[in-house]
């Protein structure tokens, strides 16, 4: 089923938001599925910059098993990425697309109305059961909702 945002959400990776936004994410280090739609937008969670991509894309510093570097610049990026899946294909993606990626999409979850103590199984029940891999990660997540 194909619903905001254009993904369907049988799709790997597709995430469906309690309000009914859908949110792909992935690891940059498998291959794209060719038969896949492209994104309209990318949101991309890595230590370094990544290479360009054919489609508009954001970056935020974040190493791998950390927190973004730069909070408040994260926030501002997920709430947009946030407001894109209304109606544009967003990808979120870091390296392996677990940790960071997980993290991100719970914080979707949260700016989506999921409470901020449930995002983390929000996410694992949806996306992947192992994201979010730190305790750093998942107190960051519950602090999202705070700000």
């Amino acid at each position: 089923m194909t619903t905001a945002g254009g993904w369907d959400e049988r799709m790997p990776g597709v995430l469906r938001l309690p309000s009914g936004r859908l949110v792909r994410g992935r690891g940059l280090r498998r291959p794209l599925d060719p038969a896949a739609p492209a994104p309209s937008f990318g949101l991309y969670l890595l230590g370094e910059p990544p290479p360009a991509f054919p489609w508009e894309s954001r970056w935020i510093s974040w190493p791998d098993f950390r927190l973004p570097r730069d909070r408040a610049d994260a926030r501002a990026a997920l709430a947009g990425a946030w407001r894109r899946a209304g109606g544009e294909r967003v990808e979120i993606a870091c390296g392996g697309g677990r940790g960071r990626t997980g993290t991100a999409l719970a914080c979707l979850a949260v700016l989506d109305g999921v409470p901020p103590e449930e995002a983390v199984a929000y996410v694992r029940a949806g996306y992947d059961r192992r994201a979010v891999e730190t305790p750093w990660q998942r107190r960051y997540v519950r602090g999202f909702g705070a700000r």
